[in-house]
């Protein structure tokens, strides 16, 4: 019975298999990488496949997801009102508080915090006509 039991702890020990990403799943997580890192960078993401009008998202658009996630987690009372008043004080001095607007985005288990976590939001659904459109020659 011990040498049973030893085989089953073994067994239950044994670290599950390496997930093997296909090609294609690669070139989509490093296409969503890259196009956040340009987002947060101030650089609209655009693209357009043949005989299809151009698809991205504009830096604007995700000031307009921030604002908006910002004032969600406000109304919900995330967020302390001293924060907002400390981010502008601050950014009006040409200076940034990040735990002020820590506190205000809130957590993110994101690389890139809870800013690469809304742009990767906005991106997300563009991946396969981006990488459509990188085969066709149509980034841009």
């Amino acid at each position: 019975m011990s040498a049973l039991r030893k085989a089953q702890f073994e067994h239950d020990e044994q670290l599950p298999p390496p997930v093997s990403e296909t090609a294609q799943e690669v070139a989509q997580e490093e296409w969503l990488h890259n196009a956040v890192e340009q987002l947060l960078l101030g650089c609209d993401v655009k693209f357009q496949r043949r005989m299809r009008k151009a698809l991205g998202v504009t830096v604007a658009q995700l000031e307009a997801a921030v604002g908006e996630h910002a004032k969600g987690r406000l109304a919900a009372g995330e967020v302390v009102a001293p924060s907002i008043g400390r981010i502008l004080i601050e950014n009006s001095g040409g200076r940034a508080d990040k735990v002020a607007t820590a506190e205000l985005l809130g957590p993110s288990d994101h690389p890139q915090g809870k800013l690469g976590e809304i742009a990767e939001r906005l991106l997300r659904p563009l991946i396969k006509d981006a990488l459509i459109a990188q085969a066709e020659g149509g980034e841009s």
